[in-house]
């Protein structure tokens, strides 16, 4: 049960169309359920209004397939998969129809919803190397109910590229920028929009850039204020963060 099902349930309730002994019942359903090799926390969505994610790495097929099984079977409508292995795909697709991408390792079980946040959600990268993370971000965001704009390989190092696409930065609702190298991008439409940017730095780079470390030094000091970083090649934290930021 999600919040808009809670509220549903109280309406009818306060209607008289729901005894109180129902909405009880519902109310006390188990809040967790012992697969054995996991809880899973079907109350979330009423907490948090978003319902758990399952990290697919270091899990089995079945034990993802277990997971998703169970979070449908309890009525989620959507489930996503981060981190899932196109081999772990194989096998889990013969169980659960699965929208599967294989650059970010994502999967999207039951009906993608429709956006219903209050805007945009722009995600931006520095370059084609960074899309992998740009779509763990993207997908996460669709699969939580939020319009998502792409804006690909817009680096410092052509600018001209970047600035084309003003409209898109200046009318969003929050932006997503992920860079590796230097992670310059970040500050660059940090100084541009007028909303909050979430910056993602990638492991892309040279030998000095230190698998990522070199482009979350310079994202976490950047100058352009509203600017806020998440983990090294954690997509799905932007896309989460920036879904939270346009649903408010």
């Amino acid at each position: 049960m999600d919040q808009a099902q809670m509220r549903k349930l109280l309406e009818n309730v306060a209607r008289g169309s729901a005894s109180v002994e129902e909405a009880l019942l519902e109310l006390r359903k188990a809040p967790v359920e012992d697969l054995g090799y996991a809880r899973i926390d079907h109350h979330r969505a009423v907490r948090q209004g978003i319902a758990e994610v399952i990290y697919g790495a270091g899990k089995t097929p079945e034990q993802i397939a277990g997971i998703t099984s169970a979070m449908l079977a309890k009525g989620q409508k959507t489930v996503l998969i981060t981190r899932m292995s196109p081999d772990a795909y194989e096998t889990v697709r013969n169980q659960i129809e699965i929208d599967y991408d294989p650059v970010s390792r994502t999967g999207i079980a039951g009906s993608i919803p429709d956006a219903d946040g209050q805007g945009r959600i722009v995600i931006a990268t520095g370059g084609t190397s960074d899309i992998r993370v740009a779509q763990e971000a993207a997908r996460t965001a669709l699969a939580l109910g939020n319009d998502v704009v792409k804006l690909y390989d817009v680096g410092v190092a052509g600018i001209h590229r970047l600035l084309g696409h003003l409209d898109e930065i200046m009318s969003a609702r929050v932006i997503v920028a992920i860079a590796g190298m230097e992670g310059a991008l970040a500050s660059v439409i940090g100084g541009l929009a007028d909303c909050p940017v979430i910056a993602v730095p990638t492991s892309v780079g040279y030998g000095a850039s230190f698998g990522g470390i070199s482009a979350l030094l310079s994202m976490l000091n950047s100058c352009a204020s509203g600017v806020s970083v998440v983990n090294i090649d954690n997509g799905f934290g932007a896309g989460y963060l920036a879904s939270m930021i346009n649903h408010l």
